[in-house]
């Protein structure tokens, strides 16, 4: 069981390829996020791979990192900065139940449970979004953030391995 301080240590050795990967996983964000398809009427994101990714490989700080950086052009072209915070709490979160041993799928769906009511609330009060808009964004990042976290939970072990190679 990991200790309080255990959790928010990065526990890499740090290497070239270590700082390249976090890097690429902080910024690549952006540039999927542009992307996105259509599923049973919902828009299925697949930029939470890559923070979900980060959040299981570097912990809750990678994913604080990951989730802030690769949130800054959705937050721009929506013109709600409030996302931001919002995926940084989504990474942080699922790095630290991840850290705790907890299975993938509790992980995420606990994350995505603790961060929704900033999202909603955020959304509608601060940004401005219609109820309904921001209701449909819920459902569909319920979906995304699933499917996406089991994605970065397969692939994730291949990368800690390829990390630990190269130190």
């Amino acid at each position: 069981m990991y200790a309080y301080r255990d959790i928010l240590n990065f526990n890499i050795k740090w290497s070239y390829r270590s700082i390249i990967t976090l890097a690429l996983l902080a910024i690549l964000p952006n540039w999927i996020g542009m992307y996105n398809t259509t599923i049973f009427g919902f828009k299925i994101h697949f930029f939470q791979y890559l923070i979900f990714t980060a959040a299981m490989v570097y912990g809750p700080v990678g994913g604080i990192i990951s989730g802030a950086f690769g949130s800054v052009w959705t937050a721009i072209n929506m013109h709600n900065p409030y996302i931001l915070i919002g995926n940084m709490l989504l990474g942080f979160l699922v790095g630290v139940f991840i850290r705790l041993k907890w299975n993938v799928i509790l992980a995420v769906l606990t994350a995505y449970i603790i961060q929704m009511p900033w999202l909603w609330l955020t959304d509608v009060y601060l940004a401005g979004m219609p109820v309904k808009a921001v209701n449909m964004i819920v459902v569909a990042l319920l979906f995304s953030d699933l499917i996406m976290g089991v994605l970065a939970g397969l692939s994730t072990k291949h990368l800690k391995k390829i990390l630990k190679s190269s130190s």
